[in-house]
């Protein structure tokens, strides 16, 4: 029930951070009056030098190493599904927050991407929605890259590997006055997939990316700072590594990939008063992208997807803050609007034993006398999409200081209207025949064409919906006598919010299609097209402890976080599939679930060379109400989110005068999750799993060097598993990899 968090911050004084040496200019932390050490919350902090060694550059490779928090790698960027203590979202809205830079990031397809020079990164778990709103209801990832007033010159980078990847970057960093400052980062990367399909031997799995970052501060007067970040990149990936649980096999013959573009912008001005300062942000965020799958994954050729997306975000935030943290009171507050919108299409076409497995053939069961046959080997569910979408919040947090204790109360009115346009139709024909012995089995050629049927569908129409709700969230914190640290507690509400299963209109237009052949229609748009938003109910205490204080001994020369949760879950999001042989996927709400469990860091330096970290989650997450009109999962475990997350790492610093001002630091570590189950019925799972991880770098002022392997036992292990028309897959988590990065500064 325990697990451990990281906290970097006080082991990593010595980074230079523009939070750290330049706090009067600091806005990048812009509602955070304090240490997160010193807040009731549980978070993990990773400073710079843990980020370059730990070789973190998106968010994904802080999977494991932060307690509870898992980022399974399948798919490809467009799959940012991120589980915190036992809840999180395959598809659509995400259950954690991303912010870069202040700029936060509001469509998750945009969550995984490339970072050069991140210098800090905070995730803090549990719900943030009071002060951060929708789809931070377990959690927040901020996100700051390196200031230009932290350092000048240029960072250049090159990285290979063993599956011969390679990855070169360049940074230029300048503070042309003590007033304005300037940094340009460009990086290109190509990384070569683990896994190949057997049906042609292809490469699945690899990409090219390229990204361009402009950063800007500018500091007109004393009071006034104004930072813009500007940045844009590309990815094209190939197909996907999954593999056919029945067969064992990459196998499949339809092209598949991702490719994306991104451009971002944000604005942040900040003026800071005697007592207050005010702060406002600013973002345009546009991503264009273009999915295309084999969606059955199999040599066969039943029917294939492609999703294409034009989205364009606007965000703005004002708030306000005191900032005389010794008053015993202190408050916060702002409004937040963002305006969204993005068109979508999502063809789905049918092929040829599509065609037959999923449509002829059971028309042709239902009447064996007149049976039918398309006119073509394939035609297109067609699907247009439009989704503007509003929102407005306004919140307050007030902070009171009694002796040793600090009261924390903080809310959030959001409102969200979202609408959805659609058309979905399809133009396509095929011939009743004339069977007269009713036997489907006798040749096709002893058939007789009767008539053709002109098979034409067409339907538009538009749905809204709104939610407001109230996000409230109370803390009390104590500070512990002797700097030994503080506990707390702490109570919050967090939300997700609704929207449409778009993936589902083509499964919609199939059934309509069936019954205009005498089957009967499935689905109706308004019942599996619609789901609600998701709330719940976080209770946690925890601790932050701090035992240097104690004593001058080095072997209490240890910090540690402790912390203890329960979550009450409403009407909880599930990606699940439909039955029978059905092309889409559809998000459901699952009643109610709860979810305990813990979490606990320590990060120990007994002896100046030697550094010990370690972070240990446990969740248990189960379904309380769920019954899907088939069966009844209350008492079963949630799927997808790990029951256990576990980082452990050693580190050695070797330092002397032969080396001179050079440093070798040697780290072994293991990061280890499971059990995960696969589906609600709890019938598959990944049992527990661990993967080695050790490299040797050495350190000198102006140069690194890092030799580095991951996975070296070759663990065999499953990252990914989903359903299509009834046949069951996984993807296979990478395996043995090694590389070399090279770092130069000047």
């Amino acid at each position: 029930m325990l697990a451990l968090v990281v906290k970097a911050t006080e082991a990593e004084k010595g980074d230079s951070i523009p939070g750290a040496s330049l706090p009067e200019v600091n806005i990048v932390a812009i509602k955070q009056s304090s240490s997160l050490e010193n807040q009731p919350v549980s978070a993990t902090v990773l400073g710079r030098t843990q980020i370059q060694q730990d070789r973190i550059s998106d968010i994904k490779n802080i999977s494991d190493v932060v307690p509870n928090f898992f980022i399974p790698v399948y798919g490809s960027r467009i799959t940012s599904s991120i589980y915190v203590r036992g809840i999180g979202a395959r598809m659509d809205q995400p259950s954690v927050g991303l912010t870069i830079d202040n700029m936060p990031v509001l469509n998750k397809d945009a969550y995984d991407l490339y970072l050069p020079d991140i210098s800090e990164v905070e995730m803090l778990r549990g719900p943030q929605s009071s002060l951060y709103g929708r789809n931070t209801m377990t959690g927040l990832i901020n996100i700051r890259t390196l200031s230009p007033f932290a350092f000048d010159g240029w960072r250049l980078k090159a990285a290979l590997d063993t599956r011969l990847g390679f990855q070169l970057a360049a940074g230029y960093y300048h503070a042309f006055s003590r007033r304005f400052a300037l940094s340009v980062n460009a990086s290109i990367a190509s990384v070569k997939g683990d896994f190949k399909n057997q049906y042609n031997g292809s490469d699945v799995g690899s990409e090219k990316t390229g990204s361009i970052r402009v950063k800007a501060e500018w500091r007109p007067t004393d009071a006034l700072t104004v930072l813009n970040t500007f940045s844009t990149s590309i990815s094209r990936q190939s197909g996907y590594a999954y593999e056919n649980v029945a067969s064992g096999e990459i196998n499949y013959n339809d092209t598949c990939f991702y490719r994306r573009f991104l451009l971002n912008d944000a604005l942040t001005l900040n003026y800071r008063f005697p007592t207050w300062e005010a702060t406002g942000v600013f973002s345009l965020q546009r991503i264009a992208d273009n999915m295309t799958l084999d969606q059955d994954f199999l040599p066969l050729s039943y029917f294939t997807l492609t999703q294409m997306k034009q989205e364009t975000d606007f965000t703005a935030e004002l708030l306000a803050r005191s900032t005389t943290t010794d008053r015993l009171y202190n408050w916060m507050g702002g409004v937040f609007t963002f305006v969204r919108h993005f068109d979508m299409q999502a063809p789905v076409t049918f092929k040829r034993d599509g065609i037959y497995n999923l449509i002829e053939h059971y028309r042709n069961d239902a009447n064996p006398y007149y049976p039918i046959i398309w006119d073509s080997d394939q035609f297109p569910l067609n699907s247009l999409f439009s989704f503007p979408s509003f929102s407005f919040a306004a919140y307050h947090e007030s902070t009171f200081k009694v002796n040793d204790f600090t009261f924390t109360g903080a809310i959030r009115l959001d409102y969200e209207r979202t609408a959805l346009h659609f058309r979905s139709f399809t133009d396509t024909r095929y011939t009743i025949y004339s069977n007269p012995g009713g036997d489907l089995s006798t040749p096709q050629s002893s058939w007789i064409p009767q008539r053709q049927v002109n098979l034409v569908i067409d339907d538009a129409g538009d749905l809204s919906t709104h939610f407001l709700t109230l996000l409230p969230k109370v803390s009390v914190l104590y500070r512990l006598p002797s700097e030994l640290g503080n506990v707390y507690a702490t109570f919050g509400k967090g939300y997700k919010a609704g929207g449409y299963n778009t993936q589902m209109f083509s499964d919609v237009l199939q059934q309509k299609l069936m019954s205009y052949m005498g089957l009967s229609s499935k689905y109706d748009v308004d019942q599996v097209v619609k789901y609600k938003p998701e709330y719940c109910f976080n209770y946690e205490v925890g601790s932050h402890l701090d035992f240097r204080s104690l004593s001058s001994s080095s072997l209490l020369n240890l910090q540690c976080d402790i912390s203890l949760f329960y979550i009450d879950c409403r009407d909880q999001q599930l990606t699940t599939f439909p039955d029978g042989n059905t092309t889409g996927r559809i998000m459901t709400n699952a009643g109610r679930t709860r979810s305990f469990g813990g979490e606990l860091s320590v990060r120990w330096r007994p002896y100046s060379p030697f550094e010990f970290i370690g972070n240990y989650g446990f969740t248990n997450a189960r379904f309380l109400e769920y019954d899907d009109g088939k069966q009844d999962y209350a008492g079963k475990r949630v799927p997808y989110a790990p029951s256990n997350t576990l980082f452990l790492q050693a580190l050695y610093t070797l330092q002397n005068s032969r080396l001179k001002n050079k440093s070798i630091i040697f780290d072994v570590n293991l990061r280890s999750a499971g059990n995960i189950y696969w589906n609600e019925a709890n019938s598959i799972s990944q049992p527990f799993y661990s993967l080695l991880g050790a490299s040797v770098t050495l350190k000198a002022p102006k140069w690194e060097l890092q030799v580095w392997g991951r996975n070296l036992t070759s663990t065999k292990y499953y990252t990914f598993y989903f359903m299509s028309i009834g046949n069951e897959f996984l993807q296979r988590g990478p395996g043995v990899r090694a590389g070399i990065d090279f770092n130069l500064y000047i």
